[in-house]
Order: C-alpha cells, then structure tokens, then sequence
C-alpha cells in the first residue's frame, strides 16, 4: 500500500507521446533545475513520461525527490503472457510512484476501457504501493449549468465509484476531473461549473469514505490564471499541452505555490 502523505497541493503534467527521448531528457532536467534544492516548494509536481523514458527520467529525478515521477497507464496484472502490456510491479521497480488511469483516450476507441477496467488497474497499482491518478470527466455538455452540472455528476458518480470499491483502506487517491468536452478546448471549463461539480463529488465520497488522501484535481485545457478562479475548491491541476513548455510549466506551479 501506498504509505506516503500526499501533499495538499499537486500540480503534474501528461507527456503522453509528443516528446521523444532526447526532448524528455531535456524537459525533465530543466524542471529539476527549477525545483531542486536548495528552491523550496509544498506544491507537489509530478511528471508522467512515456515508457521508454521512465528509468532515464527516474536517474534525472534521483536527487530531487520532491519531484514525483509517474507513469501514463498500466495492465492489472504484474507479470504474464500479456503482449505489449506494462507491468504495474516494473513501473514501481523504475521508480515511478503515481499512475495514471483512465484518462479519456483510453476510455474511448480503440481501447475503450471500462471502469471495471480501470478498476482493476487501480487494484493492481495500490497492491504495488503506488498512488493511482484516476482521470474522470463527462462527455455531455449543456448550457445551462444547473444540467450540466447534474450530468456531470451523473456521468462521474459511476467512476469514482468504482474506484472507491475497487481498494479497502485509507490507501491515498488521486482524481482528476477532466471535462472530456474541454481537454484540448480553448477554454477550460467555467469556474462555476467546476467547483459545482467537485464539491458534489466530495460529498459522494464522504459519504462513503472518510479518507484524508483524496485530492481532486482539475485538468481539461488548464493553464496560468485557472488556478486562481478555482484554489477554493479544488487541490491542484493535471496539465496537458499547454505545460510542455516548462516555462508555461513554472507558471502554473508558482501560481499554486503562491496562493
């Protein structure tokens, strides 16, 4: 089981497949040169590279273990006759420490992963005292916000769900809420529309569980500013695009750090 306390503020970046080794070696050591000691910060950053880069980035991180390295996905088993698959023991064996599940490209096709699915991944992740960073998000949108705040719960419920009865425990979670209609969108979603639906989610899952390492985030075309209109309700943001730059990267993470 995951035993370390998460921070109270998270900020972390998603890769995915845009860098090649070279770029990630040189993205990752940058990011280390801003936040390696002696600079001081309570945000927690993290970094998900693709796979190839994970045990180079690992070294990198080596001396900066307020920087946390985190994988994009991984299968529910940890070893086996699963071609092509990743094993969550081999991503704990290189030093990876958070997870990423479920995110809305492995939700839709090809892949069209189901919450039993990513269920069982969470399963596997917790098993190998690593944090799951479970993405979840609606794809209905409406413009009047009190619907769309109810379809967001209701397409979200199911997700977290799922994940709540997938582990027993007080094992630390992390969400992030992804409004499937606003990643790669110029905007993210509105402020008033996020917080409503975090704030519903919180109380779905303090009726169930009382766990103190629950963060939610918000992701879905974040960037500077965003933090600002949604630091009341929320505990960090899970970057995509935008934060490739790590100057755009700094930006946000000096935001959070300074609220």
């Amino acid at each position: 089981m995951p035993s370390s306390t998460l921070p109270d503020r998270l900020v972390g970046v998603n890769l995915k497949m845009y860098f090649d080794a070279p770029s990630t070696t040189s993205y990752i050591t940058a990011i280390t040169k801003l936040f390696a000691p002696p600079a001081s910060i309570s945000t927690g950053v993290f970094i998900l590279p693709s796979y190839p880069c994970l045990a180079s980035a690992s070294d990198l991180l080596d001396m900066t273990p307020q920087i946390i390295l985190g994988a994009q996905n991984c299968h529910s088993e940890d070893s086996g006759a699963h071609t092509s698959e990743v094993s969550p023991l081999m991503l704990k064996q290189v030093g990876c420490r958070i997870v990423c599940l479920g995110h809305a490209e492995r939700r839709r096709a090809p892949f069209n992963e189901t919450d039993e699915v990513i269920a069982t991944k969470v399963k596997a992740v917790v098993r190998n005292g690593m944090i799951p960073l479970v993405c979840i998000g609606e794809k209905s949108q409406s413009r009047i916000m009190s619907e769309g705040v109810g379809l967001a719960i209701r397409e979200c419920s199911p997700q977290i769900l799922s994940v709540l009865r997938a582990v027993q425990g007080d094992v630390p979670i992390i969400f992030a809420y992804e409004p499937v209609w606003a990643i790669g969108a110029q905007e993210p979603a509105s402020a008033d529309h996020v917080l409503a639906v975090v704030q519903d989610l919180k109380d779905l899952v303090s009726t169930l569980h009382e766990r103190a390492e629950i963060r939610i985030l918000y992701g879905g075309s974040a960037k500077p500013g965003t933090w600002r209109t949604l630091k009341q309700g929320l505990d960090g943001l899970f970057l995509g695009r935008f934060a490739h730059d790590v100057g755009n990267f700094e930006r946000v993470v000096r935001e959070v750090e300074e609220s």
